[in-house]
């Protein structure tokens, strides 16, 4: 019997002795994982890679990059499931969203120094240029000004009438890794003699500070100008065509000409690119105003909307805040079919054609979204001598661009 119990206590000593190294074991689990985790090592990454975050990851040793596989105890689950949750929900706020604060605070900051100047740019023609070609870019895209130099963006005389252009910049956003940019782009203004930089950084809410900075540029150096063309580099523009357009129009008259949109609604949702609070515009509607792959616009107008926008509070979009320019003078913007700034829609009428054949662009003035290669390829296309737009025998008529009875409502800008 004394053996019997003697044994009976040992079992339960070791049982015990088990049950408290398993209690143990678990308490370590449930320690918050950031008390558990060892200290990270620092990535041997230089100074000035971490200021790019692709270079930083290139130089990240490969076991940095990929980590190793950890096992999570089933009672930690639910929890570290949560944990995550937590940890990747974005917060009101990202560092890429618009810092609105920062805006308020600056806005009334509206002059900025013009670095590089092309003050003969309008006085090389007796009595003005015709068409004066104004085109938004940024420093790193010098491929899309090339493209437009060579094709659609010609200077010289097309239909009889001189064209002059000009490409209007703000300094880059990262100016370390372009360290060479002040140099390369002062040698690309001797060569062509077309930019116009500024000193304000190149950022899609800073266009507002390019489009009021134009205007007055326009007004002092450029006054003698008939009409204008504002765009941007992914466009494509059949300068024929607006230069037939425009010969129809008294340059002294008001005329202000694109894609009009009406009745937009400002975008309420934090992560659009185009979010406005309320506290920042309180209507319900923007005005009309053009979309900003391109339009036009004559001399007088232009002396009247540089004026404007010194009186009309700056705007972070840039095509809303000239609408509310236009507003300021009571000009009613021109809607045209021939400017297609949300791309072209295959029409019923003519099926038998691609959205790229050149026949689609032959009637247009302005395309929007084309890449450098698409650009080049459709001016050729269209300058060809074998380019024949003849239907095919269904078809009586060729098809031509007509103009709408009534437009649908965009929902929101095109920057």
């Amino acid at each position: 019997m004394r053996v019997r119990l003697k044994g009976d206590v040992i079992c339960t000593l070791l049982l015990l002795v088990a049950l408290c190294s398993l209690l143990y074991s678990q308490l370590e689990h449930l320690v918050p994982v950031g008390n558990k985790e060892l200290p990270q090592q620092k990535p041997s990454v230089a100074p000035k890679a971490l200021s790019d975050p692709r270079a930083a990851w290139r130089a990240m040793p490969a076991e940095a990059t990929v980590p190793r596989p950890r096992v999570t105890p089933v009672i930690r689950r639910t929890e570290v499931a949560k944990k995550r949750v937590q940890t990747t929900t974005p917060p009101a706020l990202t560092d890429s969203a618009f810092n609105f604060k920062h805006y308020l605070l600056n806005k009334d900051n509206r002059n900025f120094k013009l670095l590089v100047n092309q003050p003969r740019k309008c006085r090389r023609t007796p009595g003005g240029p015709f068409l004066l070609v104004a085109i938004k870019s940024v420093i790193e895209d010098f491929d899309r000004r090339e493209i437009v130099r060579k094709t659609w963006g010609r200077e010289g005389v097309v239909n009889g009438e001189q064209i002059q252009r000009v490409f209007l910049l703000g300094t880059p956003k990262n100016r370390t890794v372009l360290a060479t940019w002040e140099t390369l782009i002062h040698q690309e203004s001797q060569t062509y003699r077309d930019i116009l930089l500024w000193d304000f950084m190149d950022t899609f809410f800073n266009l507002t500070l390019k489009e009021i900075h134009f205007l007055s540029w326009a007004a002092e150096f450029c006054h003698n100008v008939k009409f204008i063309f504002k765009g941007d580099t992914d466009v494509f523009v059949n300068v024929e065509n607006i230069v037939d357009f425009l010969e129809r129009h008294n340059p002294s008259e008001d005329l202000f000409v694109g894609d009009i949109i009406y009745n937009a609604r400002p975008i309420r949702v934090r992560k659009s690119k185009y979010y406005i609070p309320e506290t920042m515009y309180g209507l319900s509607m923007y005005p009309a105003y053009a979309g900003g792959g391109g339009f036009l616009l004559s001399s007088c107008t232009m002396k009247k909307l540089s004026r404007a926008c010194r009186e009309v509070e700056l705007f972070p979009i840039d095509d809303v805040f000239l609408g509310m320019c236009l507003q300021r003078i009571n000009l009613k913007p021109i809607l045209h079919e021939g400017f297609k700034t949300f791309g072209i829609v295959k029409p019923s009428a003519a099926p038998h054609l691609q959205t790229f054949d050149p026949c689609f662009y032959k009637d247009l003035m302005v395309v929007h979204s084309l890449k450098v290669a698409e650009i080049w390829l459709m001016w050729n296309l269209l300058h060809s001598p074998r380019l024949s737009c003849t239907q095919k025998k269904q078809v009586k008529k060729p098809f031509q661009w007509k103009r709408k009875a009534q437009t649908t409502p965009q929902a929101s800008p095109l920057g």
